[in-house]
């Protein structure tokens, strides 16, 4: 029998009792037979995808069932969590299939944070239906008809309840930091982003959920939802990328290995390995793109689209005609050793 992932993680309610958000500290990925069907004897889970509510007496139980799997982590967590007043909830996937549930919401973003599925590697169709806006505070979610109460609750016990944001995704770095990486701004990276090692993200760079890098790379510009850069790859400052909620539809818009997004640059198609495109330029898929031979000269005009994966290209604009041109990028991109240290 195939498993996807399973976790045990604490929950936020709202004063209805419905659950507004998950923190999975340990998820697991493919479980064995072994471990799903320990588990499942103590939440008796039946089978397919489900969010059990399990209580801090079942934690032993728990911790004993991911010891026996060899899950140190998942055992201490379990272990730690019989002494938490938080409630507690155990997310079983035996397939990848459409969230059904906040709970299985938020494992899902958490897997592609943790690195252990890529963008695009599970299936978050529908998410934006099971979530809604929270306020994110320094007291943790808090669903917004109850916000004022609890400004009021602070205020009178002499206390600030800072919001942080409001939105349906939080950041990232309140659920898990990736090792290796350097984010100067914590809250332009939402939860569900996949920060790749060696990665820097500067004040101005941004990452959005079911997208990011997959290895070093220097993001001061934006990655849209859905969008994945290569390794070795720079986003320049104020560089948009076109995701698949921006117009992009379900053309998946990536970038290479050691390509480079100049400054104030923008793009709108799969761009390949070493490709570089100047500073300024945006390029969507339906651009006009004259195709310059070693020359100079003129050997087709195609639109950007038609030249979706290809490796080696420098697209720029002619300064006296205004038209985008292609020639073959005849320098590969060496990224700053020293920028992209996360020691």
């Amino acid at each position: 029998m195939a498993n996807f992932a399973l976790a045990l993680g604490t929950a936020t309610k709202n004063r209805d009792g419905k659950i507004i958000e998950a923190f999975f500290p340990t998820p697991v990925l493919n479980p064995s037979d072994a471990l799903v069907d320990a588990i499942a004897a103590v939440v008796e889970y039946k089978e397919g995808n489900q969010a059990i509510e399990v209580t801090a007496a079942q934690c032993a139980d728990l911790s004993a069932a991911f010891a026996a799997a060899g899950d140190d982590k998942s055992a201490q967590f379990a272990a730690k969590a019989a002494d938490s007043k938080q409630p507690l909830v155990m997310v079983i996937l035996a397939s990848d299939e459409q969230p059904t549930s906040v709970s299985e919401a938020f494992l899902k973003l958490q897997l592609i944070s943790h690195r252990l599925v890529k963008p695009h590697g599970v299936v978050l169709d529908g998410v934006f239906g099971l979530l809604h806006n929270i306020a994110w505070t320094n007291q943790g979610a808090i669903d917004l008809p109850e916000l004022a109460d609890r400004q009021i609750e602070a205020r009178l016990n002499g206390e600030t309840l800072t919001v942080d944001c409001v939105d349906k995704f939080p950041k990232m770095v309140d659920y898990v930091v990736p090792t290796g990486v350097r984010i100067a701004d914590t809250s332009r990276v939402r939860l569900g982003a996949h920060v790749g090692e060696g990665t820097t993200v500067m004040h101005e760079g941004f990452i959005n959920f079911n997208a990011g890098t997959t290895g070093v790379s220097m993001v001061e510009g934006r990655i849209s939802a859905g969008v994945v850069v290569g390794d070795g790859s720079d986003i320049g400052g104020g560089a948009s990328i076109m995701g698949t909620l921006s117009g992009g539809g379900k053309v998946v818009v990536s970038i290479g290995e050691n390509s480079l997004l100049g400054a104030n640059a923008g793009l709108g198609f799969p761009m390949g390995d070493r490709c570089t495109i100047e500073s300024g330029l945006y390029v969507t898929a339906g651009s006009k793109v004259r195709m310059l031979d070693a020359d100079g000269k003129e050997v087709e005009v195609v639109k950007a689209r038609d030249l979706a994966g290809k490796p080696d290209l420098l697209f720029r604009r002619n300064s006296m005609t205004g038209q985008i041109e292609c020639l073959t990028n005849k320098t590969a991109i060496e990224l700053n050793s020293e920028l992209h240290s996360n020691n």
